[in-house]
């Protein structure tokens, strides 16, 4: 009787698209495993968020950074871990042209620089 219940509550789209079960714990089974979160789609939306990521002009250097440092952890969380050497470069490259001489200065010195 759960398992009728449960099959016409949900919309009709979704319900075509699921196999026969037996009994409702399979049914939710079932449906948790078409809704289950999706780490490689997470971490691709991320990783395009980060590279795609603009300092603007009106926006605060810090603020700037400490976002692109908040999508590095999270991927780091999920598995994907970026060197900061390329966290670096990132800030660098998409940074303004009022920041060249910070571009200059890395680029001249022989010691690495970290996110902060």
């Amino acid at each position: 009787m759960s398992l009728m219940i449960m099959k016409y509550s949900i919309i009709e789209t979704i319900r075509s698209a699921m196999p026969d079960v037996e009994n409702a714990k399979e049914f939710f089974e079932v449906i948790a495993g078409c809704f289950q979160k999706n780490e490689k789609a997470e971490t691709s939306t991320m990783l395009s968020t980060l590279i795609a990521m603009r300092y603007k002009v009106k926006e605060n250097i810090r603020e700037y950074i400490m976002e692109m440092s908040n999508l590095i952890s999270k991927l780091k969380a999920l598995k994907l871990e970026l060197l900061n050497d390329l966290l670096v470069h990132l800030v660098l490259i998409c940074s303004l042209p009022q920041f060249s001489q910070f571009k200059v200065s890395y680029n001249t010195r022989k010691e690495k620089w970290t996110l902060k």
